[in-house]
Order: structure tokens, then sequence, then C-alpha cells
């Protein structure tokens, strides 16, 4: 296998698509159950930096992504981020399988709270908790 090919995902994963952002820093993938979603990545050579670990900025932006699919998952609104706070914890390495889950824990008129976790070969690799601002979506 090249540097720069993804293995067949984990069991019940499928490809996800979430705007042109996204796929570029991808691929990432998400598996739904009916309690929650799980989201995905392989760890390829051109998400780590110059130590050999996962960039911190493909982390925060995966975990964006996680924190607002719950979002999404629980309005069914396309959520736009106005607070992001994030603690790194481990690190993660190519050729790894990243993972990460979220949980909206509390809803206004508003905004939406949401609570979140990344992990990698069995450890926190980060944890993380947002504010959304939930948008209907644009009418074409």
């Amino acid at each position: 296998m090249s540097g720069e090919e993804v293995p067949t995902p984990p069991e019940g994963f499928v490809s996800s698509s979430r705007g042109p952002f996204t796929t570029h820093n991808g691929p990432t993938f998400h598996r739904r159950t009916e309690d929650s979603q799980e989201h995905a990545f392989f760890v390829l050579p051109r998400h780590c930096n110059s130590v050999g670990i996962v960039h911190g900025g493909m982390l925060a932006t995966f975990m964006d992504g996680v924190l607002a699919g719950g979002v999404a998952r629980a309005t069914g609104a396309v959520p736009i981020t106005v607070h992001l706070s994030l603690d790194f914890l481990s690190m993660a390495r190519a050729g790894e399988w990243v993972h990460g889950e979220a949980k909206v824990t509390r809803q206004t008129k508003d905004l939406v709270f949401v609570e979140g976790r990344i992990w990698s070969a069995g450890r926190d690799v980060m944890r993380g908790s947002a504010v959304f601002k939930p948008m209907k979506r644009k009418a074409e």
C-alpha cells in the first residue's frame, strides 16, 4: 500500500461528504447507530507534522466536524461554529484509524452545546466542547 492509500474502513463505516474543505482534508467516514454517530479517518502521512504525529490542525478540524455532526443529527440544521474548546490529550500517528463521537448536552432557542472525544489505538487523543448556531438550509 502506498503512503496515501486508505484501507477499507472499519465495519459499518461509510464515506462522509461534508463539503470541499473536509473532502480535501479527508477522506472521512461515519457509522450511524440508533443512539449515536461515530466518525473516523485513517491517518495518512499528509495529516502529520514534521515529527510524525497527526497535526493539531487536522485534529481540530476533525473534532469540529465530529461536534458539528452531533448537532446536525440532533437538530436537522446546518451547524455554524460559535465557540470551540479543545484539549489535546495524546497523539495519533500515520497508519492509525482516528475515531470521534459527540453528544449534545443542551439546546436553547438559538444555540446548541455539544461535547465530544477523539481516540486512536485505545487512547483518548482529544476532548472538546463547542457551541453552534443551527442555521436553516438555504432554499435553492
